[in-house]
């Protein structure tokens, strides 16, 4: 008997799907068609676990639904460009190109190893001119639609990259990438005009609803932050120019006692520059970027101080002081808000703590407020006092009573304002795509000519080694000629912000070797993506900017559709515990003995082992794919990622877990090799499954039972831990059975035949090598690649017995087997005439009968 021996299987079949081309697919429009994308990786150089379980769970979806009958396109290519792949070079001293194209080929290697079902016919990397050259053609057309624009801008800068960042890109002060803190500077820089899509973009998370996350819906909705209120105008006698605030509630404007403004708002800056206090507020600038999230989130304590100058209120005429403080956001609103302590709690806190002012103007129903013992600001409804004419309305009159008054006074209006700011897709740095503009000094800012892309970003450039871009000083690539007059020109040194490239890459892999951009039939018969597959933390990001992208190519006539991901699955993490030594800090799983010491220079200290967390290189708890392949073969890692947590959860990894899973699937290759050769010429049909014995026809029926499940797990519901876990049960049951069958019978053979064709069936998606040599060991002369997922009949899935429940007023008493389908009246037959019912039922009244067919029949007494 052969034995199971995963590495030479698996090179085996993924040699075969090569050369016969099992995955490569076209455009058919005669067949239904199902595109399923995990999001691309940058090629950092080595695929780690959570690339393993975000691919994993993508080949399931497509081995599925081409099993199911669908065309399906399931690509693969390398977010190629950008802050990672450059600043990996740097640190490596090798040109990043070098860097980027070494690592596509060593990650693609680790990719088909593992045998996803990817049609790398469609491969490309975004660094390829022949990809960015659309996307500066798109640019072009969006500036050409006064959707991309150039303006000077307090921007995010980080020192370490040398470049700017855009505000989704700072965490907790920090760069997204390097960790280094992030600074703010003045520059000029290129920006796609998100903001006039605001309100689609918010509109449409409705169509998502139910299909993506409802996590990332709420994420993108607080980003996007629409705000329905009031401008209103604060002249500043010592400026002698107006504050403009925004506002939700005009209602209170009686009750403002002070001002806030960001500690960016270019009147804070003008203030502090005549008021001799610029060190101080910058300083608090960089604090309050720093604090940011916690900010955000309400956990920092209100921060600010007095500007040393004050505003006229529009309608009391009153002074108002000016403060800056850091819960104002220069990107919501106007960066100024008005501060009611007795109705805001923000503006609560800071009143409070700076010993400002507290001015009710509205009163609830119930007990009046006092401001002397208010204890926290009141936020809901009531009637407007100490507000002049307005005194008496309730508040919600007075919303539109103030704004309507402010607007007639030429001093406020109604407004709808947006949290999204527009998009900076300026980076200083050398390994992005080329910004495609020139300036002219008769022409100005000039876009290249269309026949003239791609703008090739020279790959000779000598790369700085602390990051600055060296296109500045390249004279070969910056001097030109003007596109328009034909005289000197200046290419622009910028490149694109690398989510510009993963904003469209779904696009082209529907048409990747097209001569234009999208080609129209390709896109429109396989776009929506129908299921994406990526991690939480891309809910702002790239899936933002990616619909805003998809809106902008359809409004260029590139697409005909308003959203590019029909369905989002954002998978869990995959983590570890961790083990720290006290002399040597971090350390790996191998180098703890089994009585928990650190063996690391034979230290012999006490490693404390911690909860489990994302697994990370800095942390020593990471599991190397390759070493799993090598022990295992893919298929089991395949099985316990897909197996050891459902696919939105967290997935803890365990050793013990995966030498399960291996130990699972060498059951079932010792299982069916141990009959191979007496089935491999053996067919059946269903003709020749009729008569069996009793425990052949209860295995018939736990395999039909078991291949509704899996599809139910599988295809409807992509809980494939589940799915698994049936056919797992179904090999426990299998294998008992096995013992008691005579295959002396043909009969009993022949349905051990279908059993093994179809138990290879199910397990395919998930294990795809060893079911591929379990099919041709059986004497299958096809591709399970190429197969159908298995039918079941629906008969065989109802149990011929049941255990019907039985229960007096609710209460379980008895339980009995009846048969399957059995009617009420046959029930209440054979209940009534239980022992232990029959004492319930003495001298009580029968009031009603409750039947569920095949679960429980409920007697109701009195």
């Amino acid at each position: 008997m052969r034995t199971y021996e995963p590495s030479s299987i698996e090179r085996k079949w993924q040699s075969i799907w090569e050369k016969r081309g099992v995955f490569k697919v076209s455009t058919d429009p005669t067949k239904p068609k199902y595109y399923v994308l995990e999001m691309f990786p940058y090629p950092s150089g080595k695929i780690h676990m959570g690339h393993v379980r975000n691919y994993t769970l993508g080949d399931i979806v497509a081995r599925v639904k081409r099993m199911k009958g669908y065309n399906v396109l399931h690509p693969m290519g390398w977010d190629a460009f950008g802050l990672p792949a450059e600043n990996a070079a740097l640190k490596h001293g090798v040109h990043p190109a070098k860097w980027t194209h070494s690592n596509i080929e060593h990650m693609k290697a680790q990719l088909k190893k593992l045998g996803f079902s990817y049609d790398w016919e469609r491969e490309f990397a975004t660094c390829d001119p022949e990809y960015y050259r659309f996307e500066q053609r798109f640019f072009i057309e969006l500036y050409e639609r006064g959707l991309a624009y150039k303006k000077q801008s307090l921007v995010n800068w980080c020192e370490s990259c040398q470049t700017v960042l855009a505000n989704e890109q700072v965490e907790e002060g920090k760069c997204w990438r390097c960790g280094e803190v992030v600074t703010t500077k003045e520059m000029e820089g290129w920006f796609l005009r998100i903001t006039q899509y605001a309100e689609e973009l918010l509109e449409d998370l409705n169509k998502l609803a139910g299909f993506w996350p409802e996590k990332v819906l709420v994420m993108q909705r607080n980003w996007i932050g629409k705000s329905e209120g009031a401008e209103i105008e604060f002249f500043i006698p010592d400026l002698g120019k107006t504050l403009t605030v925004f506002t939700t509630r005009p209602d209170t404007l009686f009750g403002v006692t002070y001002l806030a403004l960001s500690p960016e708002h270019p009147l804070a800056v003008e203030i502090a520059h005549q008021k001799g206090f610029e060190n101080r507020l910058l300083d608090f600038r960089e604090k309050v970027r720093r604090e940011r999230k916690n900010i955000e989130e309400g956990l920092a304590e209100k921060e600010g101080f007095f500007l040393d100058t004050h505003a006229i209120h529009p309608l009391t005429k009153e002074a108002i002081p000016l403060y800056t403080a850091n819960f104002v956001l220069m990107e919501y609103g106007t960066g100024a808000i008005m501060c009611v302590p007795a109705h805001d709690q923000r503006d609560f806190e800071f009143a409070r703590k700076y010993g400002l002012p507290i001015k009710v103007v509205i009163q609830p129903q119930e007990e009046p407020l006092s401001p002397e013992t208010m204890e926290s600001a009141y936020e809901g409804p009531g009637l407007m006092v100490n507000s002049g004419e307005f005194t008496g309305l309730s508040n919600e009159d007075g919303k539109k009573g103030v704004t309507e008054k402010l607007s007639s006074l030429g001093l406020g209006r109604k407004k709808i304002t947006y949290r999204l700011r527009d998009w900076g897709v300026s980076r200083q740095r050398y390994w992005g795509c080329p910004i495609p503009m020139i300036y002219c000094e008769t022409c100005g800012v000039v876009p290249e000519k269309l026949e003239n892309l791609p703008v090739r970003l020279p790959l000779d450039a000598q790369i700085d080694p602390r990051g600055r871009s060296p296109l500045p000083e390249l004279r070969e690539f910056v001097d030109t000629t003007c596109p328009k007059c034909g005289g000197r020109g200046r290419r622009e040194t910028d490149t694109f912000d690398t989510f510009v490239e993963s904003s469209w890459y779904f696009a082209r892999f529907t048409c990747p070797h097209s001569p234009e951009p999208l080609n129209k039939e390709d896109v429109s018969y396989w776009l929506p993506v129908d299921q994406y597959i990526g991690g939480i933390e891309h809910a702002i990001l790239h899936l933002l900017y990616a619909r805003f992208f998809t809106k902008a190519l359809r409004d260029l006539g590139y697409l005909d559709l308003d959203e590019p991901f029909k369905r989002l699955l954002t998978q869990g993490m995959v983590i570890k515990e961790t083990y720290r030594c006290p002399r040597h800090g971090w350390i790996y799983p191998e180098e703890v003995s089994d009585d928990g010491s650190c063996l690391r220079d034979n230290c012999g200290e006490k490693v404390v082992i911690g909860k489990p967390e994302k697994m990370s290189k800095s942390k020593c708890n990471v599991v190397d794919p390759d070493v799993m392949i090598e022990k295992y073969g893919a298929d089991t890692v395949r099985l316990f990622i897909a197996f050891a947590a459902p696919p939105e959860k967290d997935l803890e990894w365990s050793d013990h877990g995966i030498e399960g899973a291996h130990r699972f699937l060498r059951r079932v290759y010792n299982l069916v090799e141990e009959y191979a050769d007496t089935l491999a010429n053996l067919e059946y049909r269903e003709e020749d499954l009729t008569g069996l014995s009793d425990s052949a026809r209860k295995l018939r029926r736990k395999l039909h039972q078991m291949i509704k499940k899996v599809h139910q797990d599988f295809e409807e519901r992509m809980h494939f831990n589940t799915g698994i876990a049936r056919i797992m049960e179904f090999l426990n049951y299998l294998q008992d059975s096995l013992k008691e069958m005579d295959l002396g019978e043909e009969k009993n053979l022949r349905l051990l035949k279908e059993v093994f064709e179809k138990l290879i069936l199910c397990l395919s998606p998930v294990c795809p090598h060893i079911c591929e040599e379990l099919w041709e060991r059986i004497g299958k002369k096809t591709l399970v690649a190429e197969e159908s997922f298995p039918d079941w009949i629906e008969e065989l899935t109802k149990e011929e017995v049941i255990n019907l429940v039985v229960q007096i007023n609710g209460k379980v008493r008895d339980q009995v087997e009846v048969p399957s389908g059995i009617g009420k009246e046959e029930a209440w037959e054979i209940v009534s005439g239980l022992p232990k019912i029959q004492k319930y039922l003495d001298n009580k009244t029968i009031k009603n009968v409750v039947f569920v067919q095949d679960r429980l029949i409920n007697i109701v007494v009195t």
